[in-house]
């Protein structure tokens, strides 16, 4: 999956989560929400991959995860969330709530 597809599936995902979260199913709308997030991150992750460029290992094992806060690391953003957290509140709720998130979500009440 390139990075413009991880990009698209993340906009899909939001949008269906959009969706379920106005039927009045704010669980499914949490979990979709998730993989839109963690396709955004991938994304990011794939932005960095120069074309001929023989990839890290250690960083592609990394990318194969759903845990969000590992995969703002991997993306070299944390140091962005950060400081978006100290200087906005509303960025450090919505953080977390996002960062409990797993693909385990499917099995819990929100």
């Amino acid at each position: 999956m390139n990075r413009r597809e991880l990009q698209i599936l993340s906009g899909i995902r939001l949008a269906e989560a959009n969706v379920l979260f106005a039927a009045g199913f704010p669980d499914g709308a949490y979990y979709l929400s998730g993989y839109a997030v963690e396709c955004a991150l991938k994304a990011c992750i794939a932005k960095k991959t120069q074309r001929y460029d023989f990839p890290d290992k250690k960083g592609v094992d990394a990318s194969y995860t759903h845990n969000l806060k590992d995969l703002i690391k991997v993306a070299n953003l944390e140091l962005a969330r950060l400081e978006e957290a100290r200087i906005d509140p509303d960025f450090r709720n919505n953080w977390d709530l996002v960062q409990q998130w797993s693909e385990h979500s499917r099995y819990r009440r929100h």
